[in-house]
């Protein structure tokens, strides 16, 4: 399912997105919630740890896109018996 045909989870990333970024970025809510914002380091590491993890899912997909569903079809075919 496309996720333009879901408003609601839209407005629910937009909103937590926006709440994260609030958290973040101001001072007062950043000090109550003990974070900080990512250097550019660690943000590099974060894309070297998670590149991998995405690469293989991306290659499991086309695999079982092309190799996995080609003998037995993906569709099912339901047969009504008529007496």
């Amino acid at each position: 399912m496309p996720p333009w045909k879901n408003p609601y989870l839209l407005v629910a990333c937009a909103v937590s997105f926006g709440l994260h970024f609030l958290i973040l970025y101001i001072p007062f809510l950043a000090d109550i919630f003990s974070i900080v914002p990512l250097s550019v380091n660690e943000w590099l590491f974060v894309l070297l740890l998670s590149l991998p993890v995405i690469l293989i899912d991306e290659v499991l997909k086309f695999i079982g896109r092309h190799f996995v569903n080609t003998q037995t079809g993906s569709q099912v075919t339901v047969v009504k018996k008529t007496q």
